[in-house]
C-alpha cells in the first residue's frame, strides 16, 4: 500500500511543527510506502522554513507544495492532484497523532468493502468541556474538531471530520474533489468541505467506515472555549449548510425567499432563549436561535442572487 498524507496549513507553524514531529514518529511496516505533504496556502510566517527542515531531516518523506490561491478546498485539490499514494489520509495542522494513527487508518482500505474511513479524534488532555454547555450531542464538539463515536467499529452513516479521514484515490476520480465554493477562506469562516464531500460519496451509495483505534489528539486552545466562538462557528455552519442542500423538498411557503417555517423557528428558539433559566438549556436554546437565524440570511442571500 503506498499512502499519502495531505495536511493544509496556513499561518500556523509553531503547532505545525509539534504536528509533523508526532507524524514523524509514526510506525509502519516497511512494506508500506508513505508520505506527507504539506500543503502551504500561502503562509506569511515562517511555515516553508518548518516544512523544509523536516524535508531535509527525513529526506523523502516529507513535502512541500505551496498552492497561493487561499482557501482551505483549494488547498486539498492541490494536495490530492499532487499526491503519489493509491490511499489519501487527510489530517490539520494542529493536532498530535498516535504513532499507530495511520496504520489503523488505513488498514480497513486494504479490503474492496470499503472506499473510506474515519478515525476518533480526541481533545487534548487537559480540555474540560464548560458547563453551560451541558451534555448534548457528540455533534456539538464539532467546532473542536473532536469526533468520537466510542470505542466499536461501525459503518458510518454520517461524515468524519476532515482531520482524521482517509480515502482509496480512485474515490476522487469517481466523486469529484472538494467544493470551493465551500471551506473556510479569507473573509469567509463557511465550512462543510468535508462533510459535503462525505455526503456525496454516501448519498452515491458508497462505504465508509468508523475505526477507533485511529486516535488523533485536537488542540483545543482557551479562545476556543467561549460562547462567541461556538456561536460563530455554528452560524458558519448553518450557512454552509444551505449552500450544501438548498431548500428542503416540499417546501411550499417562502417570505422573501425564505422558507416560512424558519421564522417560526427563529421565534421558538428565541422564546426559550429569554425564558430559561438553567445555564445549559439557555445557551442551547440561544445556540439553535443563531443556528436559525444564519440559516433565514443564507436563504436570502441566494434567493437575491438567483433574482
Amino acid at each position: 500500500m503506498n499512502i499519502t498524507i495531505i495536511l493544509c496549513t496556513y499561518n500556523r507553524c509553531e503547532s505545525l511543527a509539534k504536528t509533523l514531529d508526532s507524524i514523524a514518529a509514526l510506525r509502519l511496516p516497511e512494506s508500506v510506502e508513505w508520505e506527507v505533504l504539506v500543503v502551504d496556502n500561502n503562509s506569511t510566517d515562517r511555515t516553508r522554513e518548518v516544512v523544509e527542515e523536516f524535508c531535509c531531516r527525513y529526506t523523502g518523506r516529507f513535502r512541500h507544495l505551496f498552492e497561493p490561491q487561499q482557501g482551505k478546498s483549494y488547498a486539498l485539490n492541490a494536495g490530492i492532484r499532487e499526491a503519489r499514494g493509491d490511499v489519501v489520509a487527510f489530517t490539520d495542522d494542529d493536532v498530535i497523532v498516535e504513532p499507530t494513527w495511520l496504520l489503523n487508518l488505513t488498514i480497513p482500505l486494504a479490503t474492496k468493502n470499503w472506499v473510506g474511513v474515519g478515525g476518533r479524534t480526541l481533545p487534548q488532555a487537559d480540555f474540560t468541556p464548560p458547563a453551560w454547555l451541558g451534555l448534548r450531542p457528540p455533534y456539538v464538539y464539532g467546532p473542536w474538531g473532536i469526533f468520537d463515536l466510542g470505542d466499536s467499529a461501525c459503518e458510518l452513516t454520517e461524515s468524519p471530520f476532515g482531520n482524521n479521514m482517509a480515502f482509496r484515490r480512485e474515490v476522487f476520480e469517481k466523486y469529484g474533489y472538494f467544493r470551493t465554493d465551500l471551506g473556510p477562506r479569507p473573509g469567509s469562516e463557511i465550512r462543510s468541505e468535508d462533510t459535503e464531500f462525505v455526503h456525496r460519496i454516501l448519498t452515491a451509495g458508497g462505504h465508509l467506515c468508523y475505526e477507533p483505534s485511529a486516535v488523533l489528539y485536537h488542540s483545543v486552545p482557551s479562545n476556543r472555549i467561549q460562547k462567541k466562538h461556538l456561536l460563530t462557528w455554528w452560524s458558519a455552519k448553518a450557512r454552509a449548510n444551505v449552500t450544501e442542500y438548498g431548500v428542503p423538498a416540499g417546501t411550499r411557503w417562502f417570505v422573501m425567499g425564505v422558507p416560512l417555517y424558519l421564522f417560526r423557528r427563529l421565534a421558538v428558539w428565541t422564546l426559550k432563549w429569554l425564558f430559561s433559566f438553567d445555564a445549559a438549556r439557555r445557551f442551547h436554546s440561544r445556540l439553535h436561535a443563531w443556528i436559525v437565524r444564519s440559516e433565514i440570511k443564507e436563504h436570502f442571500a441566494q434567493a437575491r442572487l438567483r433574482k
